[in-house]
């Protein structure tokens, strides 16, 4: 333990003794000497270049996002671009994006000037943007790869570092451990970097424009499942709530619902402007209703039909739906995503555009009923694990064989992308298409409650359901381990008095899959849970799933599958 404790003071003491470090860090540095535990906190390791890329709380130290780590991380990207560049024309190129977080415009300018003194030319938007709209650039400006600054929903003191290869999807595990070993063979005084004038003087750092957003935009409304019957009249009969959660969704948003014919668009004013702070809500997530508090507030005002929120960097979408009874439910993203299958499919079966060779990519995660539904029409449905890079992933399989056609692609945690523009979840487009189903269907004096209740009581009453702790700090990811090889193991034979019928783990790398530290229990009812720890937070998330035969027998099914497997956990 002392050698530990040395070792994170030596880390410390080099940060302050080393030219390179602006004073203001070391300033916060030498603030923290009455306080061991946080400066402890800060070195004892690097912050962790995961498949994901980084993410952390903002603050000094290595084990924090701050512009020398985001400069390290980028240098080793940058030898990633020009391998990947070697033997072909021209500058390879980059381009950037972020979101509204504190400290995401410099972050991204810090990355820009590390791969101009690289030779890689940074197209670089001047403000925020969305993380789909980062990847459809990547692949419209044919650049070499890209960089997002985002921390998706994570609460205000955090920020992130996504990065993605020239097919616009992020890097999948062989990709980035060539990164994170690229990364950890540079130490912060090999960091090259060039001044903003000198970058943009020799060309390597352009800035991207209204062009671009405009490219993205059309792109989106134009992957509508019926635009022509949205602009001849029914997109106007819908009455929608949207809100930003102050972050990159916005303006996109609400252009591409104005093209499809949208008019009766409400915005939540306190939630429009971009807040690194998220003034309003304890987390700008979709996910959770809370969220939505002064979205249904105004829909109410409104006698909206839908609301919508998107999370700060736009690639998660969340939907409420007003019921009979005047009330608003949210849905879940399994919910949101079986009712997209169905919509977008149907319609274009309706048009005779629905392909023989079609596909749909879900996670392992993620509920089966969208799955019954896209095979319902024809569709063949393939899974993958958590994170949307390696539905990209799939894509770019499908693009490269011809085999299949991609359709649709989506995940429990509220991303979906339709469409072959881009290689990540788009809220964007899902606002759109979940606007334009809830269009369709109230032509027809529906709800979409009232079209999931069909799908349940044709296909089965699918209820899904996910927890998580949290267990922050060195002690915390000792306790993720632990508890996973525990269950690895020692794994129950029976939960909830139903017999435990297989046990997938997919560390040993099942169905062709990558490798990862995830572990499902197949329950011999059809119910399922899974345990799986967080990449890009000191988190474990348990997800479970059942099938019941009506609302209420799933409901029943699931609490007692949940209340038995947590009791487990947190004994």
């Amino acid at each position: 333990m002392t050698e530990m404790k040395e070792n994170y003071k030596d880390k410390a003491a080099s940060w302050l003794n080393d030219p390179a470090i602006d004073e203001q860090t070391k300033q916060e540095l030498r603030e923290l000497e009455s306080n061991p535990a946080e400066l402890e906190d800060r070195f004892y390791r690097d912050l962790e270049f995961g498949t994901g890329g980084l993410r952390g709380v903002i603050g000094a130290g290595s084990n924090r996002m701050n512009r020398y780590t985001v400069a390290r991380a980028t240098q080793g990207f940058a030898k990633y671009i020009l391998e990947e560049h070697a033997g072909k024309e021209g500058k390879p190129s980059v381009v950037i994006a972020h979101d509204c977080r504190h400290f995401s415009p410099e972050f991204s300018l810090e990355a820009a000037l590390v791969l101009a003194a690289n030779g890689i030319v940074a197209k670089l938007f001047p403000s925020l943007r969305p993380t789909p709209q980062l990847s459809y650039s990547v692949r419209s400006l044919k650049a070499t790869g890209g960089i997002v600054v985002t921390a998706s929903h994570n609460p205000p003191e955090y920020n992130g570092y996504k990065v993605y290869n020239a097919s616009g999807g992020q890097l999948v595990p062989h990709e980035a451990e060539r990164v994170i070993n690229n990364i950890q063979e540079i130490s912060l005084s090999e960091v090259k970097r060039i001044d903003q004038a000198t970058a943009e003087a020799a060309g390597l750092l352009v800035w991207l424009g209204e062009a671009e957003d405009e490219a993205f935009v059309e792109t989106v409304a134009a992957t509508s499942a019926n635009r022509d019957l949205m602009l001849s009249g029914a997109a106007k009969d819908v009455v929608i709530v949207f809100t930003a959660l102050h972050g990159t969704g916005n303006l996109p948003v609400r252009q591409a619902l104005a093209k499809n014919g949208f008019t009766q668009v409400h915005i939540v004013k306190e939630q429009e402007q971009p807040d690194g702070n998220f003034s309003t809500v304890k987390s700008p997530n979709p996910e959770e209703r809370e969220a939505f508090t002064m979205a249904i507030e105004l829909g109410k005002q409104v006698g909206a039909d839908i609301l919508i929120g998107t999370d700060p960097d736009a690639d998660r979408m969340g939907a409420v739906v007003r019921n009979h009874e005047g009330e608003y439910e949210i849905l879940t993203g399994n919910q949101s995503g079986s009712l997209l299958v169905h919509y977008y499919l149907s319609q274009l079966q309706e048009q005779g555009k629905l392909p023989k060779n079609g596909a749909v990519v879900k996670t392992i995660v993620t509920s089966e009923l969208g799955a019954v539904i896209a095979r319902h029409y024809g569709a063949t449905v393939f899974n993958t694990l958590t994170g949307f890079k390696y539905i990209g992933e799939k894509m770019n399989e499908f693009e490269a064989s011809g085999e299949y056609t991609y359709l649709f692609g989506y995940e429990e945690s509220y991303g979906y992308l339709a469409g072959n523009y881009a290689r990540d979840k788009d809220a964007v487009v899902a606002a759109m298409l979940i606007s334009e189903a809830a269009a369709f269907y109230k032509r027809q004096g529906k709800t979409l409650l009232d079209v999931l209740e069909e799908l349940y009581s044709q296909f089965g009453y699918y209820r899904e359901s996910l927890a998580s702790r949290t267990l922050k700090g060195k002690d915390g990811l000792a306790k993720i381990g632990a508890l996973m090889n525990d269950f690895r193991s020692n794994p129950p034979q029976q939960v909830a008095g139903v017999g435990v019928s297989e046990l997938l783990d997919y560390s040993e790398g099942l169905d062709g899959l990558p490798k990862e530290n995830v572990l499902k229990f197949l329950l011999e009812d059809g119910s399922w849970f899974c345990l799986r720890p967080s990449g890009t937070e000191p988190k474990i998330k348990f997800y479970f799933a059942v099938r019941g035969t009506s609302n209420e027998d799933a409901a029943a099914r699931m609490v007692a599958l949940q209340d038995d497997v947590l009791a487990r956990v947190d004994a």
